[in-house]
């Protein structure tokens, strides 16, 4: 759904709190923290989505990979999932079964496990996973928190939705396929690990609303100004080229229309193909890190040590919305 849809939807419903609810409906964060200990709280999240890719066991894989995303930009951990799935009748179920082991395989990777599930019948394959994970309650990461002079950085590249559609159209190269695929592929749960003996100011994961979507949400949540570096920001091989020849998933111009309106701009340098990059809805993105200046030296340390990902994209600023320069 549409970040404008999802706003109406939302808008009519009663924000319920609780005591122990840490992370709740009323914060729009990743997932949700109930806090059961002094020293334990309960993350938990769902999501699910039609095959991406024509593999059933990697489909399976990348879904789960993307379900447990979640988790991990709160600061959490994974230790069991719900499988989540519908699927047609006319469809051979061995293609079930292997969508399943691809979930459960990764959930393994994750360190969790398949505790069991719900299975509906639909017209279309639809995979994923309700997860739950624990983390401290004094070290959730939130979308608030980011503060003027903290320093942004990802741990993905971004085009995934390019790439899936020019897939989906029989244009895409193997190899650009092959590149996006690894990246849907692999958990966050490192990147999440790495960045815990660091004073996180806020973290998201790059999703549904792309890039800069997911900014303006840190931006509004926190009260602050994002700045981008265009030329700084990843880019998954072929997703330009891509982009340029019109390969563009429905969900980018929905994130387009909304969040330009909400107070993302660019700069006139900044090429469209480039903004709609930035716009792209991601499966299975990266983590998005605001981190104080002070530490930004030693947090790129820590990556580049346990031979991780990262990308140093932009800074936080005073003032309101996100801004994109060349």
């Amino acid at each position: 759904m549409g970040p404008e849809a999802l706003a109406q939807v939302l808008q009519p419903l009663a924000i319920r709190t609780h005591p122990n609810l840490i992370v709740g409906l009323q914060t729009s964060d990743d997932a949700a923290v109930f806090r059961v200990s002094a020293e334990q709280a309960i993350v938990q999240t769902i999501d699910f989505f039609t095959p991406i890719v024509d593999d059933p066991y990697t489909y399976g894989a990348i879904a789960a990979a993307n379900s447990m995303s979640d988790v991990y930009a709160m600061g959490g951990d994974v230790q069991f999932a719900l499988n989540v799935v519908a699927f047609p009748d006319n469809l051979d179920p061995s293609i079930l079964s292997e969508i399943l082991r691809g979930g459960s395989d990764k959930v393994a990777e994750a360190g969790g496990v398949i505790a069991g599930g719900h299975t509906v019948t639909d017209d279309e394959p639809k995979y994923g996973l309700a997860v739950t994970g624990f983390v401290h309650p004094e070290r959730v990461w939130r979308k608030a928190g980011a503060r003027p002079g903290d320093r942004l950085y990802l741990t993905k590249p971004l085009g995934t939705g390019i790439v899936a559609t020019a897939l989906k159209n029989q244009v895409a190269v193997s190899e650009h396929i092959a590149a996006a695929v690894r990246s849907m592929e692999s958990l966050n749960k490192a990147a999440s690990e790495a960045a815990r003996t660091f004073a996180v100011s806020a973290c998201t994961d790059i999703t549904g609303f792309g890039l800069l979507g997911h900014a303006w949400e840190v931006a509004d949540r926190s009260a602050v100004r994002l700045r981008f570096e265009a030329g700084r920001i990843p880019i998954l091989p072929g997703a330009l080229e891509y982009a340029r020849a019109g390969q563009i998933p429905g969900g980018l111009n929905r994130n387009r229309s909304y969040f330009e309106t909400a107070g993302v701009e660019f700069a006139k340098e900044v090429g469209s193909e480039m903004s709609s990059l930035l716009f792209d809805p991601q499966t299975s993105g990266g983590l998005l890190f605001a981190i104080p200046a002070v530490q930004a030296a030693a947090f790129e340390t820590a990556f580049t040590e346990r031979g991780l990902s990262l990308w140093a994209i932009g800074s936080v600023e005073a003032g309101t919305g996100v801004v994109v320069e060349p």
